[in-house]
């Protein structure tokens, strides 16, 4: 069972959502919470496995929660469901140490999809979110010197495993493509995120685009 925590200080939102997710099998709410600091007391009361969170809310907005969240022990996943989608947010959010940014505005059935996805490992990003950050990431002489000096670090193998995270292949994928168990992908990926600094896959992704290797 995945465990959600719905973060908006909407209540109205809150309420759409939770009764989209416990109609949906295999997932369930365990809590909500309207700002910040309040998801981070509730992270912390009911583990959950993906946190939705909103960007603008009164006190500790959705950004800086996100960025205290990701630093716990064992961090939930978390995606960013807002309705603006201006560059700065998005990079921000994905920086921070989301796993997923969505659009409001997403289909129900694709948001229940994107939380199974980054429950399983694996990062989500609305299409039109993708296309504002390949623009946004690839601009920038300095940030393409500073992603190139730091994929540098990596080892051969550290570096195929990276790029096949950045094209969004799942850990099964990448080990059937470079003949090597999950477990080892698992262990490159580990590595790979120590060596840059990163929190998760969708950091990786983010860096390889800034340094334009996918």
């Amino acid at each position: 069972m995945i465990r959600v925590l719905i973060v908006d200080d909407d209540p109205l939102v809150r309420a759409g959502l939770t009764l989209m997710i416990d109609g949906a099998g295999g997932i369930t709410v365990v809590g909500e919470a309207p700002d910040g600091e309040t998801a981070i007391t509730a992270t912390n009361a009911h583990n959950p496995d993906v946190v939705l969170m909103d960007v603008r809310m009164p006190g500790i907005g959705g950004l800086a929660a996100t960025k205290t969240l990701r630093t716990r022990k064992n961090p939930p996943e978390i995606v960013v469901l807002t309705t603006f989608d201006a560059d700065e947010i998005i990079v921000d959010a994905l920086q921070a140490g989301a796993s997923g940014f969505l659009l409001k505005d997403t289909p129900p059935p694709e948001i229940v999809e994107a939380i199974r996805k980054v429950a399983a490992g694996d990062p989500i990003l609305s299409p039109t979110v993708t296309r504002k950050l390949m623009t946004k990431v690839t601009a920038g002489a300095t940030r393409y010197e500073k992603a190139r000096t730091a994929f540098a670090q990596l080892s051969d193998r550290e570096h195929e495993v990276a790029l096949a995270v950045a094209n969004g292949k799942t850990n099964a994928e990448i080990a059937t493509e470079l003949l090597m168990s999950v477990a080892t992908v698992k262990a490159h990926v580990s590595h790979t995120l120590t060596k840059l600094g990163l929190t998760n896959r969708t950091q990786i992704a983010l860096l390889a685009h800034e340094a334009d290797l996918v």
